[in-house]
């Protein structure tokens, strides 16, 4: 079995010792009971990661690591993955992102889609989007992952458009796609942004602004996904296609 991850705040190159304190030392201890000997591997999350082994165990939130390798630095993949995912109903988006950062999506984007049942205003948006940063956090500690998907603010119709114009590829999952995203061609660098609508589906009007910015309509299969969990499903499509699961 692979050694557990823990996030730290930083890692100092040269160290040979790191204390695991505060919540995350409570889960290695009092969760996860590491004892001496057991192998476990630090990160911030953003790359830098470092595998050490268990001095001690000390009270109830106090893990000291020793044996340190030096710090390793993963660089981005490519081509890098960001699914636009229309807000979903209750905690499907939690679903959609835990499953997505499981999967290997690099950077997901909420979208405040016109027919999103679900919308993101004041307080409870800003609670709502601390849900999803924290579901990526924890869903990247679960798959072993060193660098973990980026979680943007919520954004516009708009802001995707101009999102989708920068793109290398970029794409809607939608009915009226003549061409399967299984068969697109894919860049081997850059950006692949995929947009993902709501259970109610794109509207007209977004699918003609994405398309001016240069998105094209792909389907995805025969059957019809739900919001959650379609984004997941083109997630290992497209990573297996660039070669990035190989």
């Amino acid at each position: 079995m692979t050694a557990p991850v823990f996030v730290v705040e930083e890692l100092a190159d040269g160290a040979a010792e790191f204390v695991l304190d505060g919540p995350e030392g409570r889960h290695a201890v009092s969760v996860k009971r590491l004892r001496a000997g057991e192998e476990v591997v630090l990160t911030d999350g953003r790359g830098r990661w470092t595998r050490g082994v268990v001095r001690s165990a000390e009270g109830k939130d106090r893990l000291v690591v020793t044996d340190l390798e030096p710090v390793h630095h993963e660089p981005e993949e490519a081509p890098r993955v960001t699914v636009v995912q229309a807000l979903p109903k209750g905690d499907r988006g939690e679903l959609a992102v835990e499953t997505m950062t499981e999967t290997g999506v690099d950077a997901i984007v909420p979208w405040a889609a016109s027919r999103c049942i679900t919308q993101w205003k004041g307080e409870r948006g800003l609670k709502a989007l601390a849900k999803w940063r924290a579901t990526a956090r924890e869903a990247g500690k679960q798959s072993r992952r060193t660098r973990f998907p980026q979680v943007a603010d919520a954004m516009t119709t708009k802001q995707v458009a101009a999102l989708l114009a920068k793109a290398e590829f970029a794409a809607v999952l939608h009915e009226t796609g003549v061409e399967a995203l299984a068969t697109a061609g894919l860049p081997d660098r850059g950006d692949i942004v995929l947009v993902v609508g709501p259970e109610g589906g794109v509207s007209p009007e977004e699918l003609a602004l994405f398309t001016e910015a240069g998105a094209k309509p792909y389907r995805l299969g025969r059957s019809v996904l739900r919001t959650s969990t379609a984004g997941t499903a083109a997630t290992a499509l497209l990573l297996g296609r660039t070669g990035r699961w190989s």
